[in-house]
């Protein structure tokens, strides 16, 4: 199926989860490699399940203080040039001949800031599946206004995901507080927002063991709203959490932080056994004698093109990104 680009197509496949019991998950990416973990996870998993049409949601986030994805897309680390780049990646990816035809693959734009991507937001709402439109950093009721106003002017075109409440960095010392349903309710009315961003604990940018989701919260606000509500940093907490996500009201979850973090140290092990494959032994003897490497690193092994192309990095990354993918796939789509 081709992308599911139109606004009514993208509310009836959250229909159809909700029929299911599905927490649909997007999963952000910054570079091909992911971008295609992502579809391949989602393909073989398809597969597994007999679900052709498996839904999956692609994100990327644009001039987001945290982490600028289309910037870092493309080495020229123009914003306007790597969100093309991924546009045209997943074009290619889901068009008629590829593995991925038939997934329902959409396309979300992550993060987006409500002063700093004033220039995105001028773009073709159409390309793309839905928005975070974050005016989150704001006060409250000034939040509110903005997005009622982006809502007004765009939401004919385009699924909007609103950000009741900022969440802060949990690595500092700063910390937000949890979204109340009151506050909730009253953002999903004045803004008309489609699905909501609420602070449930899951300070994203974090991977400290004493943060919590609050899933109590999340069913007194659902019971209120209905379905709406759209779960960030989910990297940050353990999928024991995160399990029965339905079941208190979230519709979607955002990933990214966890594809990254967890399959570096992947990588970097891998290497390490194989260090003289990669670096050749002079090189790895050198790091052993500097205290680099220690003595049961590979030291007798010649370099080989099998372990220092990119090739070899990227296949151990996208394979470890896959496993992830589909851990989650296996908790939300059963």
């Amino acid at each position: 199926m081709p992308l599911i680009l139109e606004r009514q197509q993208v509310l009836d496949i959250y229909a159809k989860a909700a029929e299911r019991k599905w927490v649909i998950p997007t999963f952000n990416t910054e570079n091909l490699t992911t971008t295609e973990a992502i579809l391949s996870a989602a393909l073989d998993y398809s597969r597994k399940t007999g679900k052709p049409d498996l839904p999956v949601t692609i994100g990327i986030t644009n001039q987001y203080s945290h982490r600028s994805q289309s910037v870092y897309y493309t080495h020229t680390r123009q914003w306007d040039i790597g969100l093309k780049l991924f546009l045209a990646d997943i074009e290619v990816l889901t068009s008629k001949g590829s593995p991925f035809e038939k997934l329902n693959v959409m396309i979300h734009l992550d993060h987006t800031q409500w002063d700093s991507d004033k220039a995105l937001l001028e773009w073709d709402m159409n390309r793309f599946s839905m928005i975070m439109y974050d005016a989150s950093a704001l006060p409250f009721d000034e939040n509110i206004e903005r997005t009622a106003e982006f809502i007004a002017r765009c939401g004919k075109d385009i699924v909007v995901e609103g950000a009741c409440d900022e969440i802060v960095d949990a690595t500092g010392d700063e910390r937000s507080d949890l979204t109340t349903p009151e506050q909730a309710v009253k953002y999903l009315n004045q803004t008309g927002a489609d699905f909501i961003v609420a602070n449930l604990g899951t300070e994203h940018r974090a991977s400290a063991a004493d943060l919590k989701y609050h899933g109590d919260l999340a069913r007194d606000i659902s019971r209120l709203t209905g379905t709406k509500l759209v779960l960030h940093g989910t990297s940050s907490v353990g999928n024991d959490q995160v399990r029965n996500l339905f079941s208190d009201g979230i519709a979607k979850v955002n990933i990214w932080t966890i594809l990254e973090r967890n399959t570096a140290p992947v990588l970097f092990e891998d290497m390490v056994r194989n260090a003289a494959k990669v670096t050749g032994s002079a090189k790895t003897e050198q790091m052993i004698s500097n205290g680099l490497l220690g003595e049961k690193a590979d030291r007798n092994s010649k370099a080989s093109l099998s372990h220092y192309t990119t090739v070899y990095r990227q296949d151990i990354i996208f394979g470890e990104m896959k496993r992830i993918v589909t851990d989650y796939l296996d908790l939300w789509y059963v």
